[in-house]
């Protein structure tokens, strides 16, 4: 088993043991891709343009070269250098990915929360262990086919819309135990369970507040039900 590929997206699903890729860009010769799907640019230039990864891919002497999508910023943080402006955009390739199934996960979550409310322990044990078997065989191929990076992406967004990190949301949903266990596993894929969304602090979480800012402006993304609601400590 190789820890430092797994991906703790434990955060709603409850368990579900998921392992990363690699995070690379996947593209092939155009000849590999149907015909009907293949565009012109503007300089009569073929390409195919792959939606999953916000790419598009172009030939040359036989080699598929890549371009990532541009974006129309809004809130642009300042880049130390190239380096710093490639990691940005490869962030807003696996924002665009994970993002639909954060909303989907953030509202079961709340709909979650919501039919506990009167439930007593036992219930709410019996209750989330349901829960969790249907959501795993609904969403466990999904997870699986996510990066390191995207599941660390999707834990981030999870804390900015609740409020709650990993462990906090795991040890409400099944108890303080479990949470132990799956920091200790965290600790050793080298994530911090108890991490905090801080746009002011942490450098990754200030390009993730940027993209998300812009992909609601521009429109690429809508916004969660009370997105605006978040504030982050200085």
């Amino acid at each position: 088993m190789n820890f430092s590929k797994i991906v703790c997206l434990f955060i709603f699903f409850f368990g579900v043991s998921v392992f990363g890729q690699k995070d690379s860009i996947v593209a092939k010769p155009l000849n590999q891709y149907p015909p009907e799907s293949l565009k012109t640019d503007e300089f009569g230039n073929k390409y195919f343009y792959d939606e999953r990864q916000k790419i598009k891919v172009y030939e040359i002497n036989g080699e598929p070269v890549v371009v990532l999508d541009e974006l129309v910023l809004v809130n642009k943080p300042r880049f130390n250098n190239q380096l710093d402006k490639n990691y940005y955009y490869f962030l807003n390739k696996k924002l665009n990915r994970v993002y639909p199934l954060f909303v989907t996960a953030l509202q079961q979550y709340r709909d979650i929360q919501a039919d506990m409310t009167d439930m007593d322990s036992k219930a709410k044990r019996k209750f989330v262990r349901e829960r969790q078997n249907m959501l795993a065989d609904q969403y466990e191929k999904q997870l699986r086919d996510l990066t390191t990076t995207e599941g660390q992406v999707f834990a981030k967004l999870m804390n900015r819309a609740t409020g709650k990190n990993v462990y906090e949301i795991i040890k409400e949903m099944r108890g303080g135990w479990s949470a132990f266990w799956w920091n200790v596993k965290g600790k050793m894929a080298d994530i911090d369970l108890k991490d905090q969304y801080n746009p002011h602090k942490n450098r990754t979480d200030e390009f993730i507040e940027s993209l998300l800012q812009s992909n609601w402006n521009s429109g690429y993304l809508q916004p969660y039900p009370g997105a605006g609601d978040f504030k982050a400590r200085k």
